[in-house]
């Protein structure tokens, strides 16, 4: 059986001066009624032969009205440094490149009166705490 996913890429340009290979992805999936962004990372990695999916980021995937096609953009980073330095931080995010500590509001509100409070050294220093 073939496969119900198909993928097209088009107008692939290699950015040398952010690393990364830039390229719209158009994707026919008749049996589904979208797909996965963690699906289509795979695929990807078997077409370009990359072993490590994380450095792919795809996004702004819009479907065609009634579905079964969708167009996106995506970006193929050199290594993952090259991802961090470039990328939003809700992609990172999103792709789990990074994490984000998450601290309550009242500690965070807290921390900023003791912040109003203080001049000088002292400020660093509260700053350095947490």
């Amino acid at each position: 059986m073939t496969d119900p996913i198909s993928i097209k890429i088009r107008k692939v340009k290699n950015n040398i001066l952010l690393g990364r290979k830039q390229f719209i992805v158009d994707v026919v999936h008749t049996e589904k009624s979208n797909v996965p962004k963690r699906e289509l990372q795979k695929k990807l990695a078997e077409i370009f032969k990359i072993s490590d999916e994380s450095t792919i980021s795809l996004f702004g995937f819009k479907t065609r009205f009634g579905g079964l096609k969708s167009t996106g953009f995506g970006f193929i980073y050199n290594n993952i440094i090259f991802a961090r330095e470039t990328e939003p931080l809700y992609r990172l995010l999103r792709n789990k490149l990074i994490e984000v500590n998450k601290i309550s509001s009242k500690q965070r509100k807290e921390r900023k009166n003791r912040f109003k409070k203080t001049r000088g050294k002292e400020k660093s220093k509260i700053k350095n705490q947490s």
